[in-house]
């Protein structure tokens, strides 16, 4: 029974908020689209919809059956995921309706990821020491989508820990304000809102929330991939990502891992004559599109494809590196739920599949150290 639910408006940010639940030793498992059946056993679910820039009248439909899943599941709190350039203008509807089912009237909202060089500070939106662009005052960015009062829970306040916190939460909902922008400038004070919102129905922010809601500072106990059992077979990377941080990864992998370029016109069949000769399950192979062919029509399905050939054929192991090609190898391989496990980087975890026991991880292309890609695939 999951003690906390998540709704995430992609696939990304909810293997993220499981990735960072795992620090604290919580195992989370992600739901793919509306859940069908019941909940995964987890203590955290998050629903992974597809509603980031959807049309706020969907994105509330779908956020709310989301919502009535979790709940019938065992949810005591319900986290709203947002994206972390606070940019979606659904955020504001969608909390609306969730605070209306939850019976509820105040949340604190959190978008700050300050270990990622996000932070908010006097309510603005901070990316490294520059402010975001557009309107970086996120509460007046938020009463534009809300006929709601937004208030501020500064720097001062959040500095004094979470009793402080949730004093002030108390104060701003009797003067009847719903909703209130946290300032967090270190992940200490996601920590602390974490403590001090223990009780609250409803949370909104982006997925480094979850570092206050896993345990407390000292009780953590991370996830370690030690304690997954190791998956027999081989490992494979697909990547297609322009992206400069993929780009530098690709090119110390292929010093070390066997590499292919798909750079013309290349069949799911050529590729697979290349491949299975030279799977192995101490060497991962690491099969690429050109970075001038990683955004072309089609790319994405075919690696799709191609992932789908090497399930087949026994690969345990599957790496794919990419927004768009990530997105195409979930839905061709009709991947439902998986179970988040160890950080290979922050934020990255490899998955597990529970139906077939494939461990996939899920890379955007700008995303993780050097040579990650190597040290995803070490013992």
């Amino acid at each position: 029974m999951a003690r906390l639910g998540a709704i995430a408006g992609d696939l990304p940010g909810a293997i993220e908020f499981g990735a960072l639940m795992g620090r604290g030793g919580v195992e989370t498992a992600v739901v793919i689209g509306q859940p069908d059946a019941a909940l995964p056993e987890a203590e955290a679910v998050a629903v992974a919809l597809a509603t980031r820039d959807a049309p706020a009248g969907r994105a509330v439909a779908e956020s709310l059956a989301a919502c009535e899943s979790l709940l019938a599941g065992g949810a005591r709190q319900i986290v709203q995921l947002v994206d972390p350039g606070f940019e979606d203008a659904a955020i504001g509807p969608v909390a609306d309706a969730l605070l209306r089912r939850l019976q509820s009237g105040f949340t604190a909202i959190a978008p700050g990821a300050p270990s990622s060089g996000r932070s908010v500070y006097l309510g603005h939106l901070f990316i490294g020491t520059a402010l975001a662009g557009g309107e970086p005052n996120l509460p007046r960015r938020l009463a534009a989508q809300t006929d709601a009062p937004v208030a501020l829970i500064p720097f001062r306040i959040m500095e004094e820990g979470s009793a402080a916190i949730r004093r002030e939460m108390s104060r701003l909902a009797e003067a009847g304000r719903r909703y209130a922008i946290v300032d967090s400038l270190t992940d200490e004070h996601l920590v602390a809102l974490g403590e001090a919102a223990a009780a609250q129905a409803l949370l909104v922010g982006g997925p480094n929330l979850a570092l206050g809601l896993s345990a407390r500072p000292d009780q953590r106990v991370p996830l370690t991939r030690a304690e997954e059992e190791r998956p027999s077979g081989p490992g494979v990377v697909l990547a297609a990502s322009g992206a400069r941080a993929a780009i530098a990864q690709l090119g110390l992998a292929r010093l070390h891992c066997p590499t292919l370029d798909i750079e013309g016109a290349t069949s799911v069949a050529e590729v697979l004559d290349w491949a299975l000769p030279r799977l192995s399950e101490d060497v991962p192979l690491v099969i690429a599109a050109a970075p001038v062919r990683a955004d072309a029509s089609g790319m994405p399905e075919m690696l799709a494809a191609l992932a789908e050939a090497l399930v087949a054929q026994g690969v345990r192991r599957l790496l794919v590196a990419g927004e768009a090609a990530s997105a195409a190898v979930v839905a061709r391989l009709g991947i439902r739920q998986m179970r988040v496990g160890a950080e290979i980087d922050p934020g990255l975890p490899w998955c597990r599949v529970p139906e077939t026991g494939l461990r996939l991880a899920l890379k955007p292309g700008a995303s993780g150290g050097r040579d990650m890609l190597l040290r995803a695939f070490e013992a």
